[in-house]
């Protein structure tokens, strides 16, 4: 195993311009990849990895749910590891806010709003439709 100090690093700066196909280069857990090779073999197709191009392509990676093989082929294709600087520069996924209308009871909607809107739209088309024959 490569002793840690034998570890290439590279920054967003250096990374970021390696975002076309003759070199492209993505950030997965801050390790650094070189898939330029890859990109005509990848499964997803070339542009999946295109558009991570240059970039940190870890959620989109772990979204995808990659098999233990494909884990294991992307180690081939590391090159090195983002700068420990720079790390945090990485734009993390957004937190999702769920908020809650309480001005409207939900059973209001679904047991009342929507079904009138529902008859209106219907004897509106039935309207329409009778006043053509």
């Amino acid at each position: 195993m490569a002793d840690q100090n034998d570890v290439k690093y590279y920054t967003l700066e250096e990374i970021h311009k390696h975002n076309n196909s003759k070199s492209t280069w993505i950030i997965i857990h801050h390790k650094v990849f070189d898939v330029t090779k890859f990109l005509e073999e990848h499964p997803g197709g070339e542009e999946v990895l295109r558009e991570q191009a240059g970039g940190d392509a870890t959620e989109t990676f772990e979204d995808i749910g990659h098999s233990t093989d494909a884990r294991n082929m992307s180690k081939e294709f590391v090159i090195g590891e983002l700068h420990p600087d720079d790390r945090s520069k990485i734009k993390k996924p957004g937190t999702v806010l769920m908020v809650t209308v309480a001005f409207f009871p939900s059973s209001l909607w679904s047991n009342w709003i929507i079904p009138a809107i529902s008859a209106v739209i219907v004897a509106l088309m039935y309207r329409f439709y009778m006043s053509e024959e």
